[in-house]
């Protein structure tokens, strides 16, 4: 049986206002009627990964900030938007590999949970082939990827109509002082780290991808095909 195919669309450093602009493109492409621009019956979607280029706080659909908090946040020097992703405040900057899956779940043979689940997987895989074996996956309402009790990598998805879009972060050598602002994901009494902090060594988005594409293609069960345009 021929894996179903994911488009590859790899964009550097990136706005984080152009990325929910490319993943709204893909959305629109996956619900486009047979005929226009829908994709060929192989294709199960796009994987927009990117580490974005400034920072930028985000709540998710359960909110997370207030507006005095959002005015805080902002003469801080980041920016502060509303997404319709799961769960609440997250951050996400420099250092931090973005990776978006506008994704058709019936095209992969997959539920929400288990999409969510396969998330957690690649991320906890990229750990363990940098040599942190430690990693690992919570139940909700801890969802995401753990070094004891530590949050290395946030995961937030929206699902409509088996279609999904946004997805995790993973702090590769993120400048985490910028997490001490909000409580990251409403979890109070935990903290976050990084790949960097870990290893004592700095770990770049760039050195991250190939293990995370691998980690991916292993647990999607699918084929990359590259995107060269981001539209």
């Amino acid at each position: 049986m021929l894996q179903p195919v994911v488009r590859l669309v790899r964009l550097n450093r990136l706005p984080y206002a152009e990325l929910l602009a490319l993943q709204e493109r893909w959305l629109r492409r996956l619900q486009a009627e047979p005929g226009s621009e829908a994709l060929s019956a192989a294709e199960a979607g796009a994987l927009l990964l990117c580490e974005p280029a400034g920072p930028v706080y985000t709540s998710g659909l359960r909110g997370g900030l207030t507006p005095e908090e959002t005015a805080r946040l902002r003469a801080l020097g980041a920016e502060v938007r509303a997404t319709g992703r799961g769960g609440l405040a997250t951050f996400h900057g420099p250092g931090q590999l973005l990776c978006h899956s506008v994704l058709d779940l019936r095209r992969l043979g997959l539920r929400l949970r288990t999409h969510v689940a396969a998330l957690e997987s690649c991320a906890v895989r990229v750990c363990e082939l940098q040599g942190l074996h430690g990693a690992r996956a919570r139940p909700p309402p801890y969802t995401g990827v753990w070094l004891g009790e530590r949050k290395v990598c946030a995961i937030g998805v929206r699902c409509g109509r088996h279609i999904t879009s946004h997805g995790l972060a993973l702090n590769c050598c993120t400048d985490l002082v910028w997490f001490e602002h909000i409580v990251p994901c409403g979890l109070v009494g935990t903290g976050v780290t990084s790949l960097s902090e870990e290893l004592q060594r700095h770990v770049s988005v760039d050195e991250v991808i190939p293990p995370f594409l691998e980690a991916f293609r292993e647990t999607y069960k699918c084929t990359f095909i590259s995107e060269d345009s981001p539209n």
